[in-house]
């Protein structure tokens, strides 16, 4: 992985992380910095296996800009649909 790369990972995981914390409802619940923890590590994921799959994942590529972003996206859409839902037993 370039540096180039692994920048592009990082800038990605943190911006998307931020906005699907803004469009997704119910996710004020969980801490931003799990949000953009789990994007930035879902975009480097993506970046890796992406890389791996033979996909060049760079700032000029549109499909290596997608993997990570996708990723990313889904990353921050489980922690929101998963961390925020805890329930206290009854009684």
């Amino acid at each position: 992985m370039t540096v180039a790369g692994l920048v592009t990972a990082l800038a990605v995981g943190l911006t998307v992380a931020a906005l699907s914390r803004l469009v997704v409802p119910g996710s004020r619940r969980v801490p931003l910095w799990l949000v953009l923890v789990v994007g930035v590590v879902a975009a480097v994921s993506g970046t890796v296996l992406a890389r791996i799959a033979g996909v060049e994942a760079g700032p000029a590529d549109l499909l290596g800009l997608g993997v990570p972003a996708g990723s990313a996206g889904l990353g921050a859409l489980l922690v929101a649909a998963t961390a925020g839902s805890r329930q206290s037993p009854p009684g």
